[in-house]
């Protein structure tokens, strides 16, 4: 099971990158999540390099929807004035 592990979270990983690229803030999310699941996998595996990459992910991911989400919110104030 752990070998389809890796193929598993690429899958989700990209899901939440398609989701973010639509606009969709559940994207993000699932991004999020993935890491989550990346720390687990990397503990369970001894796979250590792998905390490293979740941890930055995971930073970029939250960094990109808050700015997202500031833009968002500008661009909807924009349209109702």
């Amino acid at each position: 099971m752990i070998a389809w592990w890796s193929w598993i979270l690429t899958a989700v990983g990209v899901t939440g990158l398609y989701f973010a690229g639509r606009r969709r803030a559940v994207g993000w999310g699932i991004g999020l999540g993935a890491q989550i699941l990346w720390v687990a996998y990397a503990v369970t595996t001894r796979q250590y390099g792998f905390l490293v990459s979740a941890f930055a992910y995971g930073w970029v991911y939250a960094k990109n929807f808050r700015s997202w989400r500031a833009d968002s919110r500008k661009e909807a104030s924009d349209a109702a004035a």
